[in-house]
């Protein structure tokens, strides 16, 4: 798995943060105003590492919000990461080539 240090991720992390505005988009969709420091891999990098660069499965989000999206002791999805994931949908074309790898 890729790590999160070095230049690729860094201009990655760069990136999301400015398509969202630097804002957390979480919070957005409660009508709240809150700086975003954290670029959160809906679908877990740890299960998904052929989506850790995909833009589509990153989202800007407040440390806050990051802390509530993540059991700090499993380091699993809690109900509310898991809500998020199951509401963003893979694209088409990386559904059949993920379940061509599992063949």
């Amino acid at each position: 798995m890729p790590k999160y240090k070095g230049k690729r991720w860094e201009d990655k992390r760069a990136h999301i943060l400015r398509r969202d505005k630097h804002l957390c988009r979480l919070s957005l969709r409660y009508g709240k105003r809150v700086d975003a420091t954290v670029v959160h891999h809906i679908y877990p990098a740890s299960e998904y590492p052929e989506y850790f660069w995909c833009d589509w499965n990153l989202i800007s989000v407040s440390e806050t919000m990051h802390n509530k999206l993540h059991d700090r002791v499993t380091g699993k999805l809690t109900a509310l990461g898991e809500d998020l994931k199951r509401r963003t949908k893979i694209p088409d074309d990386k559904v059949s080539s993920r379940l061509a790898g599992k063949r």
